[in-house]
């Protein structure tokens, strides 16, 4: 099926999909899961490390002014 096959069908109950339709569809919305799922993960990677590094200059802050690390 080709893509423009795919993007010109829309699911509506006067037309039943074929299975190539459905698999096409069904690998479509896999692929986009997959991408928004390395795309969330990447974002809390990102805010777990900058929250890491505000600990670590508070407690650096911290020792600092009184002496310790907490």
């Amino acid at each position: 099926m080709s893509r423009e096959e795919l993007r010109s069908y829309r699911l509506n109950s006067m037309e039943e999909p074929t299975d190539e339709m459905l698999e096409a569809i069904m690998l479509g919305v896999q692929d986009l899961a997959r991408q928004s799922t390395i795309r969330a993960k990447a974002e809390l990677d990102r805010r777990f490390e900058e929250a890491k590094a505000e600990i670590a200059r508070r407690r650096i802050i911290n020792k600092k002014l009184y002496g310790r690390g907490t």
